[in-house]
């Protein structure tokens, strides 16, 4: 053929979409979700009270640097702590796992399309008509998941030395409600943790030819096992370091009381 021709892909005005399905549910789903979690761990960190209960410590508060708690790395609130500003354990800590999950591979495309509308859903016309990617302000800082990844894996270390404690009473071996719930919020965390995007190409990016390492390959098909479910371990995970922060709350709080076990 001679000559060529060009094709012109009209733009869709925002929310438009030949799309017969209700497609707006899962944007205003995870809006509500992120929302009300944003909205009560900035509640929680901001408390600086009832983060404790006995050998339970919060994992919103874990680990506690500085605090009034016995679970207190390096004692009381600093001298050199601004006296105007408000002091909390949590703020010292909690940057490193909300930046996990803020720059996570996963959370990113659910929130870009819940908060930004960008797009609101697959073929379903966003409010803008250009796209910069993440090179340029503020979103290039996305690229710096791999190092937020290297501290949530030194967190996972933290929350399951506080399991462990969670298991002594007085001394004596016992197991209570709450020890289940922050053993749970472990395995949970770790599933997230340990299947995410940069650990899987940290683990297989090395080699070109994984099938010539026994081991790497299969670190690599342990990784991709979990990551094939890295939604649901991330809202699972997520639901239940709020809840686990809320139980020992309510814990410390009398409203609840923590059931023995053993």
């Amino acid at each position: 053929m001679n000559g060529s021709t060009t094709a012109t892909i009209p733009r869709r005005s925002f929310g438009e979409t030949m799309r017969p399905d209700v497609w707006w549910i899962q944007p205003l789903l995870v809006f509500l979700g992120l929302s009300t979690f944003i909205v009560y761990s900035t509640w929680a960190a901001f408390q600086g009270a009832h983060y404790f209960f006995g050998n339970y410590v919060s994992p919103f508060y874990s680990p506690e640097l500085f605090g009034a708690s016995p679970h207190s790395w390096f004692g009381p609130k600093p001298s050199w702590w601004p006296g105007w500003l408000i002091f909390s354990p949590a703020l010292l800590i909690l940057w490193a796992p909300g930046g996990f999950r803020l720059t996570c591979y996963y959370y990113r495309g659910a929130y870009y399309k819940a908060f930004w509308a960008d797009p609101p859903a697959c073929t379903v016309g966003e409010p803008r008509k250009t796209y910069l990617g993440e090179r340029s302000f503020p979103l290039i800082m996305q690229n710096v998941h791999r190092y937020f990844l290297y501290l949530a894996l030194i967190f996972i270390l933290i929350l399951s030395y506080d399991v462990w404690k969670a298991l002594w009473f007085d001394h004596r071996f016992g197991i209570g409600v709450g020890t289940i719930v922050l053993a749970i919020n472990v395995v949970l965390l770790s599933g997230y943790t340990f299947g995410c995007h940069s650990l899987r190409h940290l683990i297989g990016g090395f080699r070109d030819q994984l099938a010539r390492s026994t081991s790497s390959f299969q670190t690599y098909r342990c990784v991709t096992c979990l990551n094939q479910r890295h939604m649901l371990w991330a809202w699972l995970s997520l639901f239940w370091v709020g809840f686990t922060d809320l139980y020992v709350r309510l814990c410390s709080m009398g409203i609840w009381h923590d059931f023995r076990i053993i």
